[in-house]
């Protein structure tokens, strides 16, 4: 009883050791490993180009766009399905990725349920949430302010756009009674979900596009957040 009793204090210390090792790793090796992808310039511009924000939770992150025309137009199958994004005071559109069971059925911690915690550590399908909000306050903790020139500022509305699923006719279609209230929205996504892979990993893939460097993986908000000041200088 005994020896089993170690065997298993051993093993579960050298599994919080491989998650820890691999956090680390994760955060400080940068990627791409040298200079930025191919055919990307350096991302960061002084404060006259395009603003986007990262905003975070203890554990799911989002990119917000600016509710600029351009913008607007690019996503305007999203006002085609029912929620108008050039809607009085609206400022910011933000967008993220997640499993669908979690994401859908997990508006606030109070509505957790062991079904969808099971998907997400396991495999779900994934979504898009949309949400468009009013000015955010940028002193706040939860708040990252980037700036991108205006190619790559273009880029990442194209790759975000990319993200969502589209049906048969070519237009993504939005998921019938997911929302939370009436500023969002929820479509079907790119991808297949899960812990590991998650939707930490989505914005840092979305910003690397952008060409910024993150970590090489960065499953939590706070993973990524580091990264981008310990690779970018920011």
């Amino acid at each position: 009883m005994l020896k089993l009793l170690r065997r298993t204090l051993t093993g579960i210390c050298l599994a919080v050791c491989a998650i820890i090792l691999a956090l680390g790793l994760g955060t400080f090796v940068p990627r791409p490993l040298f200079g930025v992808e191919p055919g990307k310039d350096a991302p960061l511009v002084p404060a006259d180009g395009r603003r986007i924000l990262v905003l975070s939770n203890p554990i799911h992150t989002d990119i917000a766009l600016p509710a600029d025309p351009d913008v607007l137009e690019a996503f305007g199958f999203i006002t085609d399905a029912g929620l108008d994004l050039d809607y009085p005071g609206v400022f910011w559109v933000a967008f993220g990725w997640g499993g669908r069971s979690f994401y859908i059925e997990t508006p606030t911690w109070g509505d957790l349920k062991p079904g969808p915690v099971i998907d997400a550590l396991t495999w779900d399908a994934s979504v898009m949430h949309v949400r468009r909000t009013g000015d955010i306050p940028l002193d706040l903790d939860s708040v990252r302010e980037l700036y991108l020139s205006e190619q790559k500022f273009n880029e990442l509305v194209v790759d975000i756009k990319a993200s969502f699923q589209a049906n048969d006719k070519g237009a993504p279609q939005a998921i019938p009674d997911g929302a939370y209230d009436a500023h969002d929205i929820f479509f079907p996504a790119v991808g297949g979900f899960n812990a590991l892979m998650g939707c930490n990993t989505w914005t840092a893939e979305m910003l690397r596009r952008a060409g910024l460097k993150t970590g090489l993986w960065t499953p939590l908000p706070v993973t990524l957040d580091w990264s981008l000041d310990l690779h970018n200088g920011i």
